[in-house]
């Protein structure tokens, strides 16, 4: 499983020139899967992210984590965190899950991350999705579940 995960002011995810889903302060998280990607492997992946310090203190520093009473996060599926660009210049997505069981897993995501108490939206799978954000920071990150 691939993230990326982005501090945002606030996102957005339209589909068909109509909005789908908003959120205001929290994550935005792209969210990809590769064969052998499984439930354990969400929790592992989820339970980093809201338990990271991210967000600054009083002071400026990075010390607080994810709160679960104020902030959101806005979860999209995004296949081609697996693309392969390595040979040529068209990207390959043989690394990337089937649509079928990528999409069982982006449902599992969202059901966890509900479970958790996170207020959560989310995209379309594999709808046409314009996304739209304010990134704060900017603050990026790129997870990988291999490197957890």
């Amino acid at each position: 499983m691939r993230v990326v995960l982005q501090v945002v002011k606030e996102a957005s995810v339209t589909i068909d020139g109509k909005e789908y889903s908003s959120i205001n302060d929290g994550f935005l998280l792209l969210v990809g899967f590769t064969n052998n990607d499984n439930l354990d492997v969400i929790k592992k992946v989820i339970n980093k992210i809201v338990s990271l310090r991210i967000f600054p203190d009083e002071n400026g520093k990075t010390n607080l984590g994810f709160d679960f009473d104020k902030q959101e996060i806005l979860c999209v599926s995004q296949f081609t965190l697996y693309a392969d660009i390595a040979h040529g210049r068209r990207p390959s997505f043989v690394s990337c899950l089937n649509p079928i069981d990528a999409k069982e897993l982006y449902e599992q995501t969202i059901q966890y991350l509900k479970e958790i108490g996170v207020n959560v939206k989310e995209g379309v799978f594999q709808a046409d999705m314009k996304v739209k954000l304010i990134n704060d920071g900017p603050f990026t990150l790129m997870i990988d579940s291999e490197d957890l």
